[in-house]
């Protein structure tokens, strides 16, 4: 994208603050977009997540995940961000957790991270860095920073998720959104919710890297415990998290339809056990793989026949846009999902099933048609990928065309890509 020769198109320095970590195992809108500002030449420094929530008491997995956070908060503090690739250094932020509604201690929490922020920026000799933020709790870290634009790329309903203050986290919100200079969303509904407080606010979908995962078009052998099982094959791939999958319908399918082999890549969410999954995992027609690495998935998709999104629709799910459904395309799957607020347009290998019978239907529809054809998985894909929508991003961000010589969307305007 930097021609070296446009001081818009040069590479920045940025201060990314994500809702993950940068090694969590399903990597998501942080850490690939900062992966690509990286490749191109920006200097990021990756601020892992705040925390929204005070751990579970009786979740094992949750405290072990808080001194382990805790122990990289304080290497953090006292040695400064590690350098995890090129162009990026990951900064554990050292916080007492979920503090956000107690003035004391969100003073505390905030202190020790703009001292962390500020130092870093210090020490790397930061020019007025582009601030790219995923939550709003990193206003006071940011308060004594000189920057560039401000940019809130709002990607979950994050007031929706079991545990979260949610008057915290609406009021810092709307904060956020006052102070900054380009807003983004993944679905209209969280564009519906931004724009009245920044009318600056635009709708971009998820996307998807179509050389990684079209490469599952072509042929190529299949994993020795995928080629074991029969066809047709099903396939969900993703966290496993009882409020955002629909087990209970994935239980209904698969007994009403023993001969579909469902496929199912991905591990159950921190915390939870869950007995619907167990009664799935008894199932002869049931595959729990557990999780597999980003780069193999493919090779997994090749030996697929449909691709299935499977979520459940509550007040945090409707408002998504699965990063899994142009992942399926790319790979020449249709898909089938239950009714989220992307679904009620119609969509290219798109089928859609609210209750147990409709999302059988939708499949048998599905399997009827066939894979995609190569020229049909690219052109379902269409502009839908990770470097086409952050190019639209920063011409909006900072005021200038894009290339071919069209210009950047109009403030509140929907893009559709």
């Amino acid at each position: 994208m930097a021609d070296g020769k446009n001081p818009v198109l040069a590479p920045q320095d940025c201060v990314l603050f994500s809702t993950a970590d940068w090694d969590e195992p399903y990597w998501t809108n942080k850490q690939h977009t900062a992966s690509i500002l990286a490749a191109r030449g920006w200097r990021i420094l990756y601020v892992e997540s705040v925390g929204f929530r005070s751990p579970k008491v009786a979740s094992g997995r949750d405290w072990s995940r808080l001194w382990r956070r805790l122990w990289r908060g304080v290497q953090s503090l006292m040695l400064g961000p590690p350098r995890r690739a090129d162009n990026i250094w990951v900064l554990s932020p050292l916080m007492v957790p979920a503090g956000h509604h107690l003035p004391f201690v969100r003073s505390l929490n905030q202190a020790m991270l703009r001292f962390s922020v500020n130092r870093f920026a210090r020490s790397h000799r930061y020019d007025e860095p582009v601030v790219w933020t995923y939550h709003p709790y990193m206003l006071d870290a940011i308060a004594t920073l000189p920057r560039g634009p401000l940019v809130y790329h709002c990607v979950d309903d994050i007031a929706a998720i079991p545990g979260v203050d949610v008057d915290a986290f609406r009021n810092a919100q709307r904060d956020l959104l006052g102070r900054c200079e380009a807003v983004f969303t993944t679905a209209q509904s969280l564009k519906d919710v931004c724009v009245p407080f920044n009318p600056n606010t635009h709708f971009f979908g998820n996307v998807v890297d179509e050389a990684h995962f079209g490469a599952a078009r072509a042929d190529g052998p299949l994993p020795a415990e995928l080629a074991a099982i029969d066809e047709p094959r099903l396939v969900y791939h993703g966290v496993l998290s009882d409020f955002k999958v629909d087990l209970p319908l994935l239980l209904q399918t698969a007994q009403a339809r023993p001969r579909w082999q469902w496929v199912i890549i991905g591990e159950e969410r921190e915390g939870q056990r869950s007995d619907l999954l167990a009664q799935l995992a008894r199932l002869p027609n049931v595959h729990l793989l557990g999780y597999r690495p980003y780069r193999v998935l493919p090779q997994y998709l090749r030996g697929m026949r449909v691709g299935v999104l499977p979520t459940l629709i509550n007040e945090y799910t409707h408002s998504m846009f699965p990063m899994k459904f142009y992942e399926y395309l790319a790979a020449g799957l249709p898909v089938v999902s239950t009714p989220l607020d992307f679904a009620k347009e119609p969509r290219a290998g798109l089928e859609v099933g609210g209750d147990a019978d409709a999302f059988i239907a939708a499949i048998e529809r599905q399997l009827a048609r066939g894979k995609l054809s190569a020229d049909e998985a690219r052109a379902a894909v269409g502009e839908n990928t990770w470097e086409a929508r952050l190019d639209k991003m920063l011409a909006i961000t900072f005021h200038y065309p894009l290339a071919g010589g069209s210009s950047a969307p109009q403030a509140g305007a929907e893009v559709r890509t």
